[in-house]
Formats: structure tokens, C-alpha cells, sequence
């Protein structure tokens, strides 16, 4: 009886864990860049902010198939901060300066109005390079995301 019980158990918990990479399979809210901004600073690393709407494919594409699977490589630890803010929502937040304020109105004040669009700011909150709006084409996609992370880790280099 006990043994039966054990079992179930452990099959329950194996479930759950299984479960769980997958439900955690995403970018890290932006709702404090205050501290984003200090980690990466403590890190030397610019912070990539993916600005994303419900239901838009493109984002999910974007997610899916560059941002998330860049998050699990180990080398871009060492590069970047991936971080995702939706512009419809009205959830509070803070920008790098410590202001509050909401993820929609953050994306208005950085003039988001496409998604998807990644933006690329040093530690303070400053540009780090060009953004990108939309999704270009999928086959270049990843070469212009590593050029714009280049480009923001050389400017936060010759600070």
C-alpha cells in the first residue's frame, strides 16, 4: 500500500517538474528596470527590451524562435538583459530613472506603437543602439539582433 502510494507520488511530482520549464518558458516581465538596470550595470551588459501586444503572431515568432532560444544559450548571460513589456497593460512599473509608471505608458514615452519591437538601452536607461521594429525578415532576424547587442555592449564599453 505504501509503496503504491510512493508511486503515485513521485509520478505526481515528475508531472509537476516537467511542467515547470514550460510555464516559466518566457521573458522576465520588465516592471523594474530600476533594478534591471542596476543588475546589468553590475553585469557590464546592455538590456533588451522586447515591447509585445497580446495575441500579435509576429511577437510570439520573435519570442519563440529568437529571443527565448538566445536566453537559453549561456553565452548571451555574459551579453545581455532580455526583458519584455506589454503595451496594452495598464501594470505598474518602474522605468530605469525609478519612476513609476505602467508598461503602456512606458512604450508610449519610447514611442512604441508597432509590435513586435526591441529596443536596446544601456544600464541608465539610455539608447544602446537602433531598435528594431517588426519582424524584418526571418532569415537576417537573429544576424540584426546580435549586431544590435553588439553595438549597445560597445557603447556600454566606451563609457
Amino acid at each position: 500500500m505504501r509503496t503504491k502510494l510512493f508511486v503515485r507520488l513521485v509520478s505526481i511530482l515528475a508531472c509537476f517538474l516537467l511542467a515547470l520549464p514550460v510555464a516559466a518558458d518566457n521573458l522576465k516581465e520588465g516592471s523594474d528596470l530600476q533594478a534591471d538596470g542596476r543588475l546589468a550595470s553590475s553585469k557590464r551588459v546592455p538590456v533588451l527590451v522586447l515591447f509585445m501586444a497580446p495575441d500579435c503572431r509576429y511577437c510570439e515568432r520573435v519570442l519563440n524562435e529568437f529571443l527565448l532560444p538566445m536566453q537559453r544559450n549561456r553565452e548571451y548571460d555574459a551579453k545581455v538583459l532580455m526583458r519584455q513589456i506589454d503595451i496594452t497593460s495598464d501594470a505598474p512599473m518602474k522605468d530605469f530613472k525609478g519612476n513609476v509608471t505602467t508598461e503602456r505608458a512606458f512604450a508610449a514615452a519610447n514611442k512604441v506603437r508597432v509590435t513586435p519591437t526591441v529596443k536596446f538601452f544601456l544600464p541608465s536607461g539610455e539608447k544602446g543602439a537602433d531598435q528594431i521594429v517588426g519582424l524584418l525578415t526571418v532569415d537576417f532576424y537573429g544576424g540584426y539582433l546580435d549586431s544590435a547587442i553588439d553595438e549597445a555592449r560597445q557603447k556600454l564599453q566606451s563609457q
